[in-house]
């Protein structure tokens, strides 16, 4: 029961973690352009 103390901070830590990541993949503009990258891959200049 004691380990239940530790754990649940820790996943919660990294939960919150993990949301501010993705917002700010989302503010700096990582997920504007999805459909364009796949065609840059295949166009060769």
């Amino acid at each position: 029961m004691n380990v239940l103390l530790l754990v649940i901070p820790i996943a919660l830590a990294l939960g919150t973690l993990g949301l501010f990541a993705f917002l700010w993949a989302l503010r700096s503009g990582q997920y504007d352009d999805i459909e364009g990258a796949e065609y840059r891959v295949l166009h060769d200049e």
